[in-house]
């Protein structure tokens, strides 16, 4: 499945160490005040904290109707910031903010609660950032070939093996244990799946008329003797 996320894990905004990518499945779960994430522009980012501590409904309420969901489209892909217009009858410029204003947006006149040196705005607060909204998903099959069974994932393009085995683990807690293979062949822990010589084949599925998941690579588990 593909998805549109202006943005990369190449963007000088992202440091550190290599995030974890989410599938919008995965982001679309977080749907509520206790538990609120949001993508902007391919970041996910989990705003519990942001959510749990402000106490303004009004400027919380564009956030909370849209808890799960990507909302990129209120920023511009160029500058990060939310989106600007010119208002007609100020000829000013102003945020766009269709939803209402929300959390951290400065109001569109002088107010007397409103402090000038605000802190960091959330989108642009890296503690918030928890990792990136994968470009494009794909489903597999994982199958044990010791037990015979088999369990189907959706699974992020970028991810590696090992973050693959790690999504396997609550159906396998022996997953390490295993070799991991495809027609014949060991696998790459370290690498992806087209890294691996498991490409994807949505562009045929499409000429066909068939869904994306209609056909799914199988990645064979063999046991080892160490149970780790």
């Amino acid at each position: 499945m593909l998805w549109s996320a202006r943005f990369s894990s190449s963007d000088p905004t992202v440091t550190g160490p290599a995030m974890k990518f989410f599938t919008p499945a995965e982001v679309s779960a977080h749907n509520t005040r206790d538990d609120l994430w949001v993508c902007v522009l391919g970041r996910v980012l989990d705003l519990t904290e942001l959510a749990q501590k402000n106490k303004d409904e009004a400027l919380l309420l564009p956030l909370l109707e849209s808890a799960g969901k990507d909302i990129s489209h209120w920023f511009d892909p160029e500058t990060k910031d939310v989106c600007l217009f010119v208002d007609q009858v100020t000829q000013c410029r102003r945020y766009y903010t269709p939803r209402g204003r929300f959390v951290d947006v400065p109001p569109p006149g002088p107010r007397s609660d409103w402090a000038c040196e605000h802190s960091t705005p959330w989108w642009r607060d890296q503690r918030y950032c928890i990792g990136l909204l994968s470009h494009k998903t794909r489903f597999i099959r994982v199958v044990n070939t010791l037990t015979g069974q088999e369990q189907r994932l959706e699974v992020c393009s970028e991810e590696t093996l090992a973050a693959i085995l790690d999504r396997y683990l609550p159906y396998n807690n022996h997953a390490h244990s295993y070799t991991w293979r495809h027609a014949g062949s060991d696998l790459d822990m370290g690498a992806t799946l087209e890294e691996n010589g498991i490409h994807d084949d949505d562009h045929l599925l499409h000429q066909l008329g068939l869904h994306d998941d209609a056909l799914c690579p199988a990645l064979l588990l063999h046991f080892t003797d160490d149970l780790s």
